[in-house]
Order: structure tokens, then sequence, then C-alpha cells
């Protein structure tokens, strides 16, 4: 039996390496949706509270944005998902553990190109 009960840690190190890189390499195209989501929020709730100033020629209205912004990012989460589906089968990690640990890889490259930018 393994250090953790009920988890065979052969087969999550197996497809660890699987994960990661599914979820990294999502994570390049993942910028966009990321981006259109921040310009979207700073231009509109954000900029409402006066926590961001409005882009100055940013005069198409929302509802524009919206029709850009939630179909990119539906098709993203459902790639991503789509994606992900037989890692998560294959690895030996609990559903509320690998869903979250997916989504901060696929963030890291926008993290990454945030501190580089």
């Amino acid at each position: 039996m393994s250090a953790v009960e009920g988890v065979n840690t052969g087969r999550m190190w197996k497809w660890l390496p699987a994960a990661v890189g599914v979820n990294v390499l999502l994570g390049i195209p993942g910028v966009v949706p990321v981006w259109l989501l921040w310009y979207y929020a700073s231009n509109g709730p954000l900029a409402d509270l006066g926590w961001t100033r409005r882009e100055a020629t940013e005069n198409d209205g929302m509802l524009l944005w919206l029709l850009i912004v939630v179909p990119v990012n539906a098709a993203f989460l459902l790639v991503w998902w789509l994606a992900n589906r037989p890692v998560r089968r294959r690895m030996a990690l609990d559903s509320r553990m690998y869903w979250p640990a997916g989504a901060l890889m696929a963030l890291v490259p926008t993290f990454i190109l945030m501190l580089v930018l």
C-alpha cells in the first residue's frame, strides 16, 4: 500500500507528465481567452466601479464584446475539458484536486507572459 491510503501513486506519476503537458500546452492559446476576459472586465464592470479606466477608443459598446468573449471562452473551455477528460480518467487523483490543478497549470503561460511583459 502506498503512503496515501487508497491512491495508486505509481499510476499517478505515470500520467503526471501528460497532465502537465496537456494543460500547459493548452494554456498557450489560452492566453487569448484570459486577455479577452480582462479587457471586457476592465472596460465594463471594473470601470463602472472606478477600479480601472475605460479605453478611450472603446466606443462599440459591451454587447459586441460579449458576442466575442462568450464564444471564444466557451470554445476554449470545451477543448480544455475534452483534452483533460481522458487524462483525468487515467490518473489516480481525485477530481476535486485534478481540475483546479489543471486550471492553474493552464494559467502558467498567462502568468509567465504577465511577468515578461
